[in-house]
């Protein structure tokens, strides 16, 4: 161990008195470490280390760990936990359909079809055959029929009541809104609020073409401000679409080289979008509907009360809370973070928004001991610069999750990476790592590292940040 290295495992142990060392670093970790902050790319920026003993929680090796930091998707654990801990890994949504008014004789629904949400965000979603798009709506022109419903006098009304009117958390950034990572949740949420736009780029400069969305979105105009990016420049496409609006601005450069061909776009009304597709389906399946699809909050703002469902004709029932979190931490589904926030505060008998789930999270965490100075939360998915956790504090929460039954389905959640099973996050200027790693010497480790405001490009600092994190291999 160098001079350097030595003095600085010093300060920490004298620093920080409520750790204390259950081992010495692994070898050539301190070296790597003040290389590591002396690197050009952080030459403006600022690190931050935890390294535990995973069956002790002593303290291996830390570095700022006390310092709060903005730490894009490895926030997605300490909402993981949060969630099986307040909601319990059997947890599942229910979505329930049905009717207001009542059946005629000649099997005319004379009433409105309410679709009745509950937060779910995988209604809808590919991931799963049995609340995918094609099943779900399979089963309610089923069950329709099986009614006895010919035609729908009234309305195709997605009810969004349960979690209110505002679908993206305080502290999301413009150009992250109306792009499919940004969409917002609501009650009601549909093929996780998003859509494609195809694109069809020209010549380097020229202007990129629309050709479509998928699917069609009929209710909604573009404007198309988009350009044709050399090759090798990439996605530089964004999508301005804020909640409610019916407009979608198209900005940046889309490469000539690049394959997809396309862009993923937010859905502005998840409420609405529902509704849409439920009557767009019903209506090709022969069943005549006279309303139009509309929602909650567009009734309560043309001063139109909402009637109360008079029969259930079917619920949907989403995976259980470890299969959805199994995606949201594989897939990092900012949808789904801020889905089980709100859905904590629904399910403790709060108000279905991100400040009561949020303040609960924070709650429960000063129950067990973490200063909730050192857990500054705007949202569940860490799409916010405006978070602050430290490092200390995440790890701590590994740790505990640790000790739970549920652990195990929270471990297969987080992706397998440089041979570590941890789960990443990267935002602009923001890269962090958090997760377990058991070395081949058996020594069992629990580590969180976060960069901010890095320079330069987003792979060499993350191939620098394994760099280090192999030292506890």
């Amino acid at each position: 161990m160098t001079q350097n290295a030595g003095l600085i495992v010093f300060f920490l142990f004298n620093a920080f008195p409520g750790f204390t060392f259950s081992q010495s670093p692994p070898a050539g970790l301190p070296d790597a470490w003040v290389s590591f902050v002396h690197d050009a790319q952080l030459r403006y920026g600022q690190a931050s280390l935890a390294v535990l003993n995973a069956q002790t929680g002593n303290l291996v090796f830390g570095r700022n760990q006390n310092t709060g930091m903005a730490t894009a998707s490895t926030l997605k654990v300490i909402t993981s936990a949060s969630a099986f801990y307040l909601l319990g890994s059997d947890f599942r949504y229910q979505t329930r359909i049905g009717y207001t008014g009542r059946i005629d004789n000649a099997g005319v629904l004379q009433g409105d079809l309410l679709i009745v949400g509950s937060g779910d965000p995988t209604l809808g979603s590919w991931r799963w055959e049995e609340t995918g798009e094609v099943q779900v709506l399979t089963d309610c022109i089923r069950n329709l029929k099986e009614a006895g419903i010919k035609k729908i006098s009234g309305r195709v009304i997605g009810d969004q009541r349960r979690m209110g009117t505002q679908t993206i958390p305080d502290g999301w950034q413009w150009n992250d809104i109306g792009n499919y990572y940004g969409a917002g949740s609501a009650a009601l949420n549909w093929r996780e609020n998003q859509f494609d736009i195809l694109l069809q780029p020209s010549e380097v400069g020229g202007p990129v073409g629309v050709g479509g969305t998928k699917p069609e979105m009929g209710y909604l105009q573009f404007i198309n401000e988009l350009h044709t990016g050399a090759a090798g420049t990439g996605d530089q496409a964004y999508v301005y679409l804020p909640p409610y609006s019916k407009v979608a601005y198209l900005r940046g450069t889309y490469a000539i080289d690049k394959r997809e061909r396309s862009i993923s776009g937010a859905v502005p009304d998840p409420a609405f979008e529902t509704a849409f597709r439920f009557r767009e389906a019903i209506v090709a399946a022969g069943i005549l509907v006279s309303g139009e699809a509309t929602t909650s909050r567009r009734l309560t703002l043309e001063g139109t009360n909402l009637e109360k469902m008079n029969a259930t004709l079917s619920r949907v029932t989403s995976p259980s809370l470890a299969d959805i979190v199994k995606e949201f931490n594989d897939n990092s589904i900012n949808l789904y973070g801020e889905a089980l926030v709100k859905t904590i505060g629904l399910e403790k008998g709060k108000e279905g928004s991100t400040e009561e789930g949020l303040r609960l999270i924070r709650e429960f965490w000063a129950g067990k001991g973490v200063d909730s100075n050192s857990m500054v939360m705007v949202d569940g998915s860490g799409l916010s610069p405006d978070n602050r956790i430290t490092a200390a504090t995440m790890a701590h929460v590994l740790l505990d999750a640790r000790k739970q039954s549920w652990f195990p389905a929270f471990y297969n959640s987080l992706p397998e990476m440089n041979g570590m099973r941890m789960k990443s996050g990267s935002i602009r200027g923001v890269r962090s790592y958090a997760g377990y790693h058991t070395s081949r010497s058996g020594r069992q480790y629990i580590f969180v590292i976060i960069v901010n405001n890095y320079n330069d490009s987003s792979s060499a600092i993350r191939r620098k940040m394994w760099s280090v994190l192999n030292f506890l291999k």
